[in-house]
């Protein structure tokens, strides 16, 4: 076990710099919060309507954070709590941490994101990977956005067009895209080593989401939407570690 390490990146003084970013984050929001009711009241909105959405809209941020939660959890394990928590607090995805993490740690040498393997300088550089890896989605919304947003809320040409516009197209291809990156290199890691736990893991994970997929579109069952990530990543550790034992 390297207590060192552990002892390093969960100290009280990393913990302090995460809790003061975060505190101003949490300020920010309510601060906007408060902007914001303001000017729903000055165009004439009903003060219960504004506190109805408010609670509503805090109601569900709960449910799908849980699949966040266990982001942290899965990350803390190996890159603190202090990292993980603020990676996933701020600008963080839960798709993006969790994969750049382990990709960078490979660059370096490293077989993954072993508690075994890692040093001070390995996480300086994975922290570093991670951080200006997520910056192009500022950098992006900054300066390409206005020109994204206009092409992907265009009117339909006419009048009951329904057919998906460039947004749909571009979401679809992107996650396909993503898919088929990972699923192939399960599908490599499986050609070459044997080990298959990757690609089941990955089967039992979309088995999942696929059954959450049918209920909330085919039976009307939107309020499961919340669940899907959350449950479909415990699925697939639960069986990562059923198929490690065995």
């Amino acid at each position: 076990m390297n207590n060192e390490y552990i002892a390093s990146v969960n100290s009280g003084v990393f913990y302090l710099i995460v809790a003061c970013v975060l505190l101003f984050i949490t300020v920010m929001c309510f601060v906007y919060l408060i902007k914001s009711y303001r000017a729903g009241l000055a165009i004439g909105m009903d003060k219960k309507v504004l506190k109805r959405a408010i609670i509503s809209s805090a109601t569900f941020t709960i449910l799908p954070s849980i699949s966040i939660l266990l982001g942290v959890i899965a990350l803390s394990g190996t890159l603190g709590v202090p990292f993980s928590w603020l990676r996933l607090s701020v600008i963080g995805a839960l798709q993006y941490e969790l994969n750049v993490a382990e990709i960078a740690a490979q660059s370096i040498g490293l077989s993954g994101l072993k508690l075994s393997e890692m040093s001070m300088s390995a996480f300086a550089t994975i922290s570093l990977v991670m951080t200006i890896g997520i910056l192009g989605g500022v950098f992006c919304c900054i300066f390409f956005l206005k020109k994204y947003l206009g092409k992907i809320q265009k009117a339909p040409k006419a009048k009951g067009d329904s057919k998906p516009g460039f947004g749909d197209h571009a979401t679809t291809c992107m996650f396909v895209g993503l898919c088929g990156a990972y699923i192939g290199s399960y599908v490599g890691t499986f050609t070459s080593t044997g080990n298959y736990v990757p690609l089941a893991v990955a089967a039992v994970s979309a088995a999942f989401m696929a059954v959450f997929e049918y209920f909330t579109n085919k039976k009307g069952m939107a309020v499961l939407d919340n669940f899907s990530m959350a449950v479909s990543m415990l699925a697939g550790m639960a069986a990562a570690v059923i198929m490690s034992l065995v």
